[in-house]
C-alpha cells in the first residue's frame, strides 16, 4: 500500500514520487496513543484518539529572522517550533504538546525604545530595562508547506513594569502572516522581497525533510497595542497603549511590516507515528 502525500499543496511531482512507501499502514483501530521511537518530535500531532482526521504530522522549527511592525523590530535568535497535523482537507489541528509554545525574543532599544520614556533609564536597571517579545498564535494557522504557511499571531509585549497582557494585535485582531517562499507582491511603501525555496529530501524513516527554507512577508498590516500599563513601585497601573503606539507607528498600514522566518520543517504520514 502506498503512502499518500497528495494533498500537500503545490508539492512538486517528481518530489511526490519520493514519497511512495513500500510498507503496509497499520490500521487506525490498533493505533497507539504515543509516538512510536524515533519520531518523538511529533509528541504535538494529534493522535488518533484525540483527532481520527489527521494524515500528516508535522514540526516546523523557525530557527532564525526577523520580525518587524511599524517602529518596533526584533529578531528571531531563539528558535521557535510549531508542531502538530493536518487533514487531507489542510485543516490543523494539534494537541496540548503542539501548537507554538511562547519563546521570549530580546527586543532591541528594551522598555525605553519601545515607549520612548528616556526617564526610564534613570529609574530601573540593566535587567529591568529589558523588553522581550513572544510570537503566539492568534487563531487557528494553516499547515508549513513546502512554499507557504498562513500564520495569525500576536506579539506579547513582557517587561516587569508593563502589566502581563501587553500585545501588538489580538485574538479578535491578528497579525495575518501569508508567508511564501516565492517573491512578495506588497503595497508601497515596502519593495519585493524573496524567500527561499527549501531543501527537500527523504529519510530512512519515512520523514521528508524541508531544509534551510525561508518564508517572507512585507503585505502584512499590524494592528497597536492593547493592554500595557505602566506601573512603576507603589504607583496605580497607568495605560500606555497610545504611548507605544505613538512611538512605534502603530497601527501599520499594510506595506510597512515585515516578517522573515528561517525554516526546517519535517513532515510524516500519522500512521506510521501513531502505528
Amino acid at each position: 500500500m502506498e503512502m499518500d502525500f497528495g494533498h500537500i499543496q503545490r508539492l512538486p511531482v517528481v518530489v511526490a514520487a519520493l514519497l511512495t512507501l513500500a510498507a503496509l499502514a497499520p490500521s487506525a483501530a490498533g493505533a497507539t496513543t504515543t509516538p512510536a521511537p524515533g519520531y518523538g518530535q511529533f509528541a504535538g500531532c494529534p493522535n488518533p484518539a484525540q483527532n481520527p482526521q489527521i494524515e500528516t504530522c508535522f514540526r516546523s522549527v523557525f530557527t532564525s529572522g526577523t520580525f518587524q511592525a511599524g517602529g518596533m523590530e526584533f529578531p528571531i535568535s531563539k528558535p521557535i517550533t510549531y508542531s502538530g497535523g493536518y487533514t487531507a482537507s489542510n485543516e490543523v489541528d494539534f494537541n496540548a504538546t503542539g501548537g507554538m509554545p511562547p519563546v521570549p525574543q530580546s527586543v532591541p532599544g528594551g522598555i525605553v525604545g519601545l515607549t520612548g520614556l528616556t526617564w526610564l533609564a534613570m529609574l530601573l536597571s540593566p535587567s529591568q530595562q529589558a523588553l522581550s517579545a513572544d510570537i503566539e498564535l492568534a487563531g487557528m494557522p494553516g499547515p508549513p508547506l513546502p512554499e507557504t504557511l498562513s500564520l495569525p499571531v500576536k506579539i506579547h509585549l513582557t517587561n516587569t513594569i508593563l502589566g502581563s497582557n501587553c500585545y501588538i494585535g489580538s485574538n479578535a485582531n491578528p497579525i495575518v502572516l501569508d508567508l511564501i517562499t516565492g517573491t512578495t507582491s506588497p503595497p508601497p511603501l515596502n519593495s519585493p522581497i524573496t524567500g527561499t525555496e527549501s531543501t527537500i529530501s527523504t529519510t530512512p524513516n519515512e520523514v521528508l525533510d524541508l531544509e534551510e527554507g525561508t518564508y517572507v512577508d512585507n503585505s502584512f498590516a499590524a494592528p497597536g497595542a492593547n493592554g500595557c500599563v505602566l506601573t512603576i513601585g507603589g504607583s496605580p497601573p497607568i495605560s500606555i497603549d497610545s504611548l507605544i503606539n505613538s512611538q512605534n507607528g502603530l497601527p501599520a498600514a499594510a506595506g510597512s511590516n515585515t516578517a522573515i522566518f528561517d525554516f526546517d520543517t519535517e513532515l510524516v504520514e500519522a500512521a506510521v507515528v501513531y502505528p
